[in-house]
């Protein structure tokens, strides 16, 4: 038993060092590597990936995983853990061919490239045929994994959120439009001010802010890392590497701040996963629902709270000198204003679902055959206007406003509007235990982080997302106070 346990820890040191390079070189991908250099990148990316498959398929390893799996009462809990979340990989990357699962490795991290430069040129046609195949392999990947799913999307949410089905979102998603919509109706007849933050901040004095309020939330430099990409994204080699990007706007420094402030809930996460697990599979962040939770909650719940603004304000005038002459009440309901956009990252808190209902709306359709990739300028114009009001003018600000396809993260979004309302239902349980509102305006912000990492992070993969929710709030998922939260905090800002 000894030796079989040294061997596959073994094994897995050499899976995690292969995923570790491969972060490292997607980091590099999106960040620093010269548009000549990228298709040679991707070549070694294809060959890594391969590496990794190969190691995960063999024979050795899957006798390996199988004897411990057979006394699996000898166990320690994360061992066990890990056994039955291998033999779930090793079933599913033995389904797909080899070939197929080089080629796809490969175009993902070619297709990155050609998203930002048809994004830059507003030129769909260069993009559509690598998003085209991206779903085609999706599709057939699903297909290989297929059991008893009512339809083959639900087979694609399992890699995001275990459990997930699109009869539970749909169900999820009407509640938020029905509660939303009328909502937001109330908001427009009152109306919004003259906006004051649309103000020409240089990028660099952007810059030095971003990484206070990084440093101030809680994220560790020692350990982490921040630079800029075409869409900000949080990236963990092990928990004493974590790396974060944001996009800056001279005109527009607050979208940068809250892309920081919502990457640094994700990076806070990965820096307090448990030290038990390193160099485990299980030493990260859990499902996407779960991630975006934190992440939702530092921007939202936080960043956006006046209390938060109390305990920066003097700082934030320092570097943004404009602030000056703003009050701390308009400050506050700017950042909170609620105006339907075209852009998702930058959407106001209660019109947010609304563009996530758009993709979701969007994947599924692919997925079923409804709706054809060469289509989606047109469709996506039509469901923004359905939901949102807006029309996108290109398709830069349309249709390739977002990574996550080229990346092959079909399904994740829907983890965003599941993650806002988690994210509701913790800070309900958070409140209870907290003076929250003490917390923020004293600038005691470790507080906050220790109480989750003690009842979320450490866990990294430990425990399913459903497990730990029932734990910190004693219910399952319950949209209610997402609701009510929207509700009780918009009511207030606009007085209706």
């Amino acid at each position: 038993m000894e030796k079989k346990l040294q061997e596959f820890r073994e094994k897995i040191k050499e899976k995690k060092m292969i995923e570790g390079a491969l972060e490292v070189l997607q980091w590099d991908l999106e960040t620093t590597t010269p548009k000549k250099g990228k298709d040679y990148i991707a070549e070694i990316v294809g060959y890594l990936s391969m590496k990794e498959y190969n190691l995960t398929t063999s024979q050795e390893f899957e006798d390996c995983v199988e004897y411990l799996g057979n006394n699996i009462e000898k166990l320690n809990e994360v061992e066990r853990k890990e056994i039955e979340e291998l033999k779930e990989d090793i079933e599913k990357m033995k389904k797909i061919p080899p070939q197929e699962y080089q080629e796809y490795s490969e175009l993902v991290a070619r297709t990155q490239g050609v998203w930002e430069e048809a994004k830059a040129e507003n030129n769909y046609n260069k993009y559509k045929g690598n998003l085209a195949k991206i779903f085609e392999y999706t599709i057939k990947f699903a297909n290989y994994h297929r059991k008893d799913e009512k339809n083959l999307y639900d087979v694609i949410l399992q890699d995001y959120e275990k459990g997930m089905t699109s009869e539970k979102l749909d169900e999820f998603f009407s509640l938020l439009k029905g509660e939303i919509v009328p909502l937001l109706k109330k908001i427009k007849e009152v109306g919004n001010p003259e906006k004051k933050l649309l103000q020409k901040i240089e990028i660099e004095k952007q810059k030095k802010f971003n990484r206070f309020i990084g440093e101030y939330l809680g994220f560790d430099f020692d350990r982490g890392v921040g630079a800029e990409s075409e869409h900000p994204f949080t990236m963990n080699i092990t928990k004493n590497d974590v790396r974060l990007t944001t996009k800056y706007i001279e005109d527009n420094p607050m979208s940068a701040v809250f892309s920081t402030i919502h990457e640094t809930g994700h990076g806070i996460y990965e820096q307090q996963i448990g030290d038990n697990l390193q160099g485990t599979i299980l030493g990260s962040g859990g499902s996407m629902g779960i991630h975006e939770s934190q992440s939702r909650f530092y921007e939202n719940i936080i960043g956006r709270d006046l209390h938060f603004w109390k305990g920066l304000c003097e700082k934030a005038k320092e570097e943004f000198t404009f602030l000056k002459d703003i009050s701390l009440e308009d400050f506050y309901r700017e950042i909170n204003l609620v105006e339907p956009s075209l852009i998702r990252v930058d959407a106001d808190e209660l019109t947010y679902s609304l563009h996530i209902m758009v993709r979701y709306e969007i994947e599924k359709g692919i997925i079923d055959g409804s709706i054809d990739v060469e289509d989606l300028p047109k469709v996506w114009k039509e469901k923004m206007e359905e939901y949102l009001g807006v029309v996108p003018s290109t398709d830069s600000e349309g249709v390739m406003q977002d990574v996550h396809w080229s990346a092959g993260l079909v399904g994740y979004f829907p983890s965003y509007a599941l993650g806002s309302a988690y994210s509701a239902q913790i800070y309900n349980t958070m409140k209870k235990e907290l003076n929250v509102d003490e917390i923020l305006e004293s600038g005691e912000m470790y507080k906050i982080r220790e109480w989750l990492g003690e009842k979320i992070h450490k866990y990294g993969k430990l425990k399913e997302t459903p497990e730990i929710i029932k734990e910190v709030t004693g219910e399952d998922l319950n949209p209610k106070y997402y609701i009510e939260y929207l509700r009780d905090k918009y009511s207030k800002i606009y007085n209706i």
